[in-house]
């Protein structure tokens, strides 16, 4: 479950529903059969050699900082810090089964992401 203590459970709940989908699709997904092979750059280093776990960290790894600065972007800054100070900023909110907004703000997901790691290790292998 997420680590923010002081959201309440239905608010934990969808937190992990944001990010519980994010390590088997976009991170994990590199270490598929065929998943190297799908991208011409890739299936060309691979042709010439490279090395297939090195590749497949490196995708990951790659999957990884975008799913995260996404995250950070979408639920932690809330705003372009290039844009006018009076320029609307946007939040991530629950909602209800119904699709109707609730007041619960899912904050800082980024944080988060780490943990949701199905192995355990929190990443561990991407930056090693």
């Amino acid at each position: 479950m997420s680590t923010h203590s002081t959201e309440d459970e239905n608010s934990g709940a969808a937190r992990d529903l944001v990010l519980r989908a994010i390590w088997p699709d976009m991170i994990d997904g590199w270490s598929e059969p065929g998943a190297l092979e799908a991208t011409p750059a890739a299936a060309r280093l691979l042709a010439a050699g490279a090395d297939r776990q090195d590749l497949t960290r490196l995708a990951r790894n790659a999957a990884y900082d975008a799913a995260f600065q996404l995250l950070y972007r979408l639920t932690a800054l809330g705003r372009d810090e290039d844009a006018p100070a009076d320029a609307p900023g946007w939040c991530l909110v629950e909602c209800t089964p119904e699709f109707e907004p609730t007041k619960r703000e899912l904050a800082s997901l980024h944080e988060d992401l780490l943990s949701m790691d199905p192995s355990g290790e929190e990443g561990e292998d991407l930056f090693t």
